[in-house]
């Protein structure tokens, strides 16, 4: 699960499609997020207007009040919730108009799924809704999001990109199975078109890193990468055998 508690990353979904109300409830609820799903578009805006929200996902066709028209009203009341107007619409003008009334962001259906969690994280980072800490550390492992750098004790760790990317999110989700399938989403996208091993090979690379000795010592530092056997790899803050 996410650091931050769930009540502070509750989610409002306003959607009349079941398959994609219920796809996004279980999605994101997985994703830790405490999620309520409203149909129909006033009781959809009665409650953004009456609860508190760390984000709206409106979709833009609603009966009884569309997206647009709930999104300005929401923003003629001083409500600044951050919104992501969902729709099956890509016309630029729909988009344009939706950005007017006051939306953070815009999503068109089909959507990728990795893609909405980025959008919804940038759009609550941007508005103060998703506070995350630029220093992580678990034990004498440090990483600093901002540098972008890695360290152990007083040694930097060389890290690509990706190495990092997956480091950062261990190290944000400790002691969280992640299965395959979720990191290979999470960080290279659901359209990544290699191979499937390529979230092995990267976890594989990433622990060699972190557990080669340093210099002057001989023995390896613990284990902080775990394989839980049939489930996936889980970050152990502290050192820690698996079993099966």
């Amino acid at each position: 699960m996410r650091e931050e508690s769930p009540a502070t990353l509750r989610v409002l979904v306003v959607e009349d499609e079941d398959s994609i109300a219920n796809l996004l409830r279980v999605a994101l609820t997985y994703e830790g997020y405490e999620v309520v799903v409203e149909s129909d578009g006033r009781r959809g805006f009665r409650r953004a207007s009456e609860e508190e929200f760390s984000l709206v996902i409106l979709d833009l066709m609603l009966p009884g009040l569309d997206g647009m028209e709930i999104c300005k009203r929401l923003r003629a009341q001083e409500n600044e919730v951050p919104v992501i107007m969902l729709t099956a619409r890509a016309e630029v003008t729909d988009r344009v108009a939706g950005l007017r009334v006051g939306a953070d962001d815009y999503v068109t259906k089909p959507f990728d799924f990795g893609e909405l969690i980025a959008r919804m994280e940038a759009v609550m980072r941007r508005k103060g809704g998703l506070a995350q800490d630029a220093v992580i550390q678990a034990g004498d492992l440090r990483i600093d999001v901002e540098a972008h750098t890695a360290t152990r004790g007083d040694e930097q760790i060389e890290l690509t990109k990706t190495e990092f990317a997956l480091l950062e999110l261990f190290m944000r989700n400790p002691n969280r199975v992640f299965d395959r399938e979720t990191l290979l989403n999470r960080i290279w996208g659901y359209d990544y078109p290699g191979k499937t091993n390529i979230v092995d090979v990267h976890v594989s690379h990433l622990r060699k890193k972190l557990e080669r000795p340093a210099s002057g010592r001989e023995v390896e530092a613990p284990r902080r990468i775990h394989t839980v056997y049939g489930r996936g790899y889980a970050f152990r803050p502290e050192e820690k055998e698996e079993h099966a």
